[in-house]
C-alpha cells in the first residue's frame, strides 16, 4: 500500500541545517501495523508529517526521496490533490491533541466537518456519525458532551476525540502519533483494542509511532527503530524484542520500567503533616439554554477528598481520565477555587490567602503541567523562560542568570546551545524538559507534577525520574505526582492514592498497593498496564 524509498528532510535554521530525517526506507502492506519507536527528536513524527506535506515549508525541505501511495507519489502531489487524500484515504491522530483541536469550534462541527468535506452526508447524519464516534472511543455522555468546546475535556478526553475524527472518514490508512500518550492505561487499553479490532475489519494499514515499547510490541508486526534521523533497525516484532542486534535498540529496551522505587522514601513523620487536605470540594457547575442561562447539572471534580502528605513524600495520585486527578492538582495549586475544605500547607491554610500572599508564596509550590506546549510561552524563548521565574523572584541577577539556566538545561538534559529557540522549535518531549526546568527553577518545597513523563520517550523518562529522584533527595521536595503511568508510579512514589469520579477510592504503600490491591478498581488499573 505504502513504499517509501529514500526520505530525506532537512531543516534550514539560524544555525545551520538540520537532517531530520535521512535515507529512509520502509514499505507496509494494507492491514499490517508498523511501529515506529526511538528517543524524543529521532525523526518518527517527521517523517509521517512530510508524506502528508503537513512539515513547514520553509524551513523544512524535502530533498529526496519518495512515498508511493497506492501507486501515487505523495511527495509529488500539490496541495489541491493532498487534500482529498489526507483526512479520507489517509488520516492521522497527532499527538497534542489540544493544539490539534479548534478551540473556537464545538467537537461536534469538528467531526461534522470532516465528514462532510469527504461524504456527501445531511447534517443530521454527518451529527450521527459523529456520536457513533465519540460512542467508539468511550466518551460518556455523549449527547451532552458533543456540543462542548475543547478545553471542557480533560487531556485524555481530547485524545480521544481525535483518535475519533482520524477514524471517523473509514482512512485506509492510520498514521497514529503517540494516540495514547495521555490516556490513563485502562482507556488506552480499549483503544488499543478498538485500533486493533478496526485494522483488522477494515484491513486497515497503520503507521504506530510511540515511545511506549510495550504498546509497540502489543499493537504491531513490524518495528523501525530511528535514531537521529536514520534507521537504526528493523524487523518483525518478536526479532526486535526478543533478539536485538543493535546496542541503541537494547539501550531502549533496558530503560523500560519494571522495578519498584530503587531508594527509601525520606518522608518526615511530623505533626502536623506538611501538606493536609481537608474534606476538600471542587464542584463545576454545567450551565444551558439560549437565552436564560439554567443549571443542568454539576460536575464533582473533587468530591469530598481528605489526604496527608509528609515533607520529603513522593505521593502518587492514579485513576483514569476524567477521574479528579488534574482537578485536585490544580484546587491545591488555587488554579480553581474549590467550594469547601481546607487546604493546609505546613499549617497555613492557602484557600485563605489574599491574591498578595498567594503571589508570594508561589515560590514554595510550583506545578509541572501535563501539555507542555500550551504552558510554555510561544513568544518567549527558552532563556527567557527559565530565566523569568529566577529574576522575579530574586534568585539570580543579570549577571549570573545565564549560568543558572545553562545549569538548569544540564539538569533535564537539554542541549545548551537550544537556549535561543522557541518552544514550537522542539519536539513533544523536550518540550515537557523545559517546562520541568522550569518549574524546578525556584527550588520549591513542594511540586505537583502533572503527567510530566507522559510525553516522553523511555530514555528521557528513565533520566527525569532519576533527576526528580534526586532533587527530591537533595532538596527535601515534597511531591504529589499525578499519573495513568502505573509502572512509572511504582519507580517514583512512596505511597499512592487512586481516584475514581472525584472520590478516593484506595490508598497505601506503593509496593503493597500494586502487591494486594483491595478494590476491583485498582486492580483493573493494574490488569492494563502494557507490557513487553
Amino acid at each position: 500500500m505504502l513504499s517509501v524509498k529514500n526520505l530525506r528532510v532537512v531543516f534550514n535554521t539560524r544555525n545551520g541545517t538540520t537532517v531530520a530525517v535521512d535515507d529512509l526506507s520502509f514499505e507496509l502492506n494494507a492491514g499490517e501495523v508498523l511501529g515506529i519507536v526511538g528517543e524524543s527528536g529521532s525523526g518518527k513524527s517527521v517523517a509521517c508529517y512530510s508524506l502528508l506535506g503537513l512539515i513547514p515549508m520553509p524551513p523544512g525541505k524535502i530533498e529526496k526521496g519518495s512515498a508511493e501511495f497506492l501507486e501515487q507519489d505523495l511527495l509529488r502531489m500539490n496541495e489541491a490533490e493532498l487534500r482529498k487524500i489526507r483526512g479520507h484515504k489517509i488520516s492521522m491522530i497527532f499527538q497534542d491533541p489540544m493544539t490539534s483541536l479548534n478551540p473556537y469550534m464545538r467537537v461536534v462541527d469538528q467531526l461534522m466537518e470532516s465528514v462532510q468535506e469527504h461524504h456527501p452526508v445531511s447534517r443530521k447524519e454527518a451529527r450521527q456519525r459523529a456520536i457513533n464516534a465519540l460512542n467508539e472511543v468511550g466518551i460518556r455522555d455523549v449527547e451532552v458532551r458533543i456540543d462542548d468546546y475543547p478545553h471542557q475535556f480533560s487531556g485524555g478526553m481530547r485524545q480521544r476525540v481525535m483518535i475519533a475524527m482520524a477514524l471517523i472518514t473509514e482512512p485506509q490508512l492510520l498514521i497514529a502519533d503517540e494516540p495514547t500518550t495521555a490516556l490513563d492505561v485502562t482507556v488506552q487499553a480499549q483503544i488499543l483494542t478498538l485500533i486493533k479490532n478496526l485494522q483488522k475489519t477494515r484491513n486497515l494499514a497503520v503507521i504506530f509511532i510511540t515511545h511506549d515499547l510495550g504498546v509497540a510490541a502489543q499493537m504491531a508486526n513490524h518495528i523501525l527503530v530511528m535514531e537521529k534521523g536514520k534507521v537504526v533497525e528493523q524487523g518483525t516484532t518478536e526479532q526486535i524484542f526478543k533478539t536485538p542486534t543493535q546496542a541503541y535498540t537494547q539501550k531502549l529496551l533496558s530503560a523500560v520500567l519494571t522495578t519498584a522505587k530503587p531508594t527509601a522514601s525520606l518522608a518526615e513523620i511530623t505533626e502536623p503533616p506538611f501538606l493536609q487536605i481537608k474534606q476538600l470540594k471542587t464542584y463545576f457547575p454545567q450551565f444551558g439554554g439560549a437565552f436564560i442561562k439554567r443549571l443542568i447539572s454539576v460536575v464533582k471534580g473533587v468530591d469530598d477528598i481528605s489526604l496527608t502528605i509528609n515533607r520529603g513524600e513522593i505521593l502518587g495520585v492514579v485513576g483514569e481520565s476524567g477521574s479528579g486527578k488534574s482537578t485536585l492538582g490544580r484546587s491545591i495549586m488555587r488554579l480553581v477555587d474549590a467550594q469547601s475544605g481546607e487546604i493546609l500547607l505546613e499549617g497555613k491554610d492557602l484557600r485563605t490567602f489574599s491574591l498578595h500572599e498567594l503571589q508570594k508564596s508561589r515560590r514554595d509550590f510550583q506545578m509541572i503541567f501535563q501539555d507542555p506546549y500550551a504552558s510554555l510561552n510561544p513568544r518567549m524563548t527558552v532563556f527567557d523562560a527559565l530565566a523569568e521565574p529566577l529574576l522575579i523572584h530574586g534568585l539570580a541577577t543579570d549577571e549570573n542568570v545565564l549560568t543558572q539556566v545553562n545549569q538548569l538545561m544540564d539538569d533535564v538534559g537539554l542541549d545548551r546551545r537550544f537556549i535561543r529557540k522557541y518552544p514550537h522549535e522542539f519536539s513533544g518531549g523536550q518540550r515537557q524538559r523545559i517546562a520541568i526546568a522550569r518549574a524546578i527553577a525556584l527550588k520549591p518545597k513542594l511540586i505537583i507534577a502533572d503527567e510530566p513523563v507522559s510525553a516522553l520517550d523511555v530514555t528521557i523518562r528513565a533520566q527525569i525520574l532519576a533527576l526528580l529522584l534526586e532533587l527530591t533527595r537533595k532538596h527535601r521536595l515534597t511531591m504529589l505526582f499525578i499519573s495513568h503511568d502505573m509502572s512509572v508510579v511504582r519507580y517514583l512514589c512512596d505511597r499512592v492514592v487512586v481516584m475514581q469520579n472525584g472520590k478516593l477510592v484506595e490508598e497505601g504503600a506503593t509496593e503493597q498497593l500494586f502487591a494486594a490491591p483491595k478494590e476491583v478498581y485498582t486492580q483493573q488499573l493494574l490488569a492494563a498496564i502494557p507490557r513487553l
